[in-house]
């Protein structure tokens, strides 16, 4: 018999490692019936791991109940609930047709197929959405198991596999319903008709659709693809014929259907992709959100995206075989485009972190001394980071707007159940997780688009005296709203209007363990006691 490949071959044996004996077609067995066996034992397999894997994200969707960044809610679920139910907040970058409507409209699909059949509760609203995205993933990490199996060994891909599944920051972002999301889920299954062997493709059209819808959900998604792209290109024989008969038909129909989606909720012609870019990259404006070093991907962003993956990434790029380096490349440029930008996120690197997993599982087969204390480290590590994160850290956003909702929308009379989130804008989710029409208000904070003003937004301005400016925004007790929702640092600064207001303290949430600056380690809710006799 033939040695197994690799020392830790037993953990993973399955199906598809089977010895020459059984290979060999026995007494009776046609050549072909024992193909068409082995296919069907193979589906059969693949089809459980299927399964495992869309239970498992499923799974992750429950154990991630905590906030990230704003846009998970306010560009994707806000806006989803205004179409559909008629009432929700655009921020300004619709006013300025910044973002484009078809990824949200994802989502109204599904709260229109919930409001007909009455279903549209609160709970699924918000986590049906969710589960959407999570089921997207888990075809995302099969088609990254598929490639890997057509390139590599059964030991490697499998290796592969499992790096991807115990990523904490995968488990973190994805069933979360940003676009970032979404634009990772469509590249690693465009990865997976992409022709990394090098020879002719068979499914350029495939990828090819799958990399444009991508860049219509988020122009940026084509930056990873730059240098696949360009390869693809190098290597195929019919250069014009990929170029006119597949690029450029699939690059028209999806700017077309782009246009249309926006020219119907717009009410005019908006190319949205230039204006992002336009904003983000050309004018620089991104920067209004905080800018970092030219380094900081490099010395931050990478290594906290992968986390306890990163000494084995480090390790695969040297012993991964050369058909890869074209992914490496591929990191590596996606790295240095968003390095020349001001304004960073974790979040804008996501697309590349499957890249990275392949390298990872590279690692793990090269392995063999130290493969069980590495497993063991890589698992232990990830699952305490990916729990953490998903169930503790900046989880009372979402807690108190289901203390609000609660509170709020069961009041007989809404208009005198107000309340005003007095935090950075955007901290917690807004009617998309309360879904009735209850006063909301939030602080402004939406950037100078002429460059010319140097007034400050509304949440600068209440920030540089809070006191004053509540005093002055509420001069009469019947202005005042029934709740107000603030972070802990803020309540010692505003204590004496909230005792002269009557206000008192009525649920205290959790929120982080790490708070800076006007972000608190709990949020606070405060209700009026005229309106708590009242009821």
């Amino acid at each position: 018999m033939e040695p197994e490949r690799g020392a830790g071959g037993l953990a993973f044996r399955g199906s598809h490692s089977r010895s020459p004996e059984q290979e060999r077609p026995q007494k009776g067995e046609t050549g072909p019936g024992s193909e068409r066996t082995k296919a069907e034992a193979r589906m059969a397999v693949d089809a459980r791991l299927a399964a495992f894997v869309v239970a498992l994200r499923a799974l992750n969707c429950g154990l991630v109940r905590t906030s990230f960044v704003p846009d998970e809610h306010w560009q994707s679920l806000e806006v989803a609930h205004r179409l559909v139910f008629g009432y929700g907040h655009l921020t300004w970058e619709w006013t300025a047709g910044l973002r484009g409507y078809a990824y949200p409209l994802l989502f109204a699909s599904l709260y229109e197929v919930l409001r007909l059949l009455g279903a549209d509760s609160v709970w699924l609203l918000v986590w049906t959405p969710r589960l959407a995205q999570a089921l997207l993933s888990a075809v995302a990490d099969m088609k990254l198991y598929s490639l890997v199996c057509r390139l590599e060994t059964q030991e490697v891909a499998r290796w592969v596999f499992l790096c991807q599944l115990c990523s904490w920051f995968t488990w973190y972002c994805c069933t979360r319903t940003l676009t970032n999301t979404m634009e990772t889920a469509l590249t690693t299954i465009a990865l997976s008709y992409y022709p990394l062997e090098g020879a002719k493709a068979a499914h350029s059209r495939k990828y090819a659709s799958l990399v444009a819808l991508a860049c219509l959900i988020r122009p940026t998604a084509i930056i990873p693809w730059v240098p696949l792209l360009l390869r693809h290109v190098w290597l195929e024989p019919a250069k014009g014929r990929l170029i006119l008969c597949c690029f450029l038909p699939v690059g028209l129909v999806t700017l077309s259907l782009s246009l249309i989606i926006d020219r119907i909720f717009f009410g005019q012609w908006t190319l949205v992709q230039l204006n992002f870019l336009w904003f983000n990259v050309l004018q620089g404006l991104g920067s209004f959100y905080g800018t970092q070093p030219w380094h900081w991907y490099l010395s931050q962003g990478l290594p906290a995206v992968l986390g306890p993956h990163l000494p084995f990434f480090l390790h695969g790029c040297l012993c991964a075989p050369k058909r890869c380096r074209v992914l490496l490349v591929a990191v590596l440029w996606t790295l240095l485009v968003y390095s020349m930008l001001g304004h960073k996120e974790f979040r804008f690197i996501y697309p590349v972190l499957p890249f990275c997993m392949v390298f990872c599982g590279h690692s793990l087969a090269q392995l063999r001394a130290w493969r069980k204390p590495a497993l063991g480290f890589l698992l232990l590590s990830s699952t305490l980071l990916a729990l953490y994160t998903g169930l503790v850290h900046q989880r009372g956003a979402l807690d108190v707007m289901g203390y609000v909702q609660e509170a709020g929308c069961r009041s007989t009379n809404l208009s005198s159940a107000s309340t005003f989130m007095l935090m950075p804008c955007h901290s917690t989710p807004f009617y998309s997780h309360v879904h009735c029409p209850l006063p909301l208000r939030f602080l402004q904070c939406p950037p100078d688009l002429t460059g010319q003003s140097g007034d400050l937004d509304e949440a600068d301005t209440f920030y540089r005296g809070p006191t004053r400016w509540l005093q002055r925004e509420f001069q009469d007790a019947a202005s005042l709203p029934a709740r107000l929702v603030i972070f802990s640092a803020l309540e010692e600064e505003i204590r004496a209007f909230l005792v002269s207001r009557n206000y008192e303290r009525t649920a205290v949430f959790f929120h982080t363990h790490f708070p800076e600056g006007r972000t608190g380690s709990h949020i606070y809710v405060y209700e009026r006691k005229t309106r708590m006799a009242r009821n």
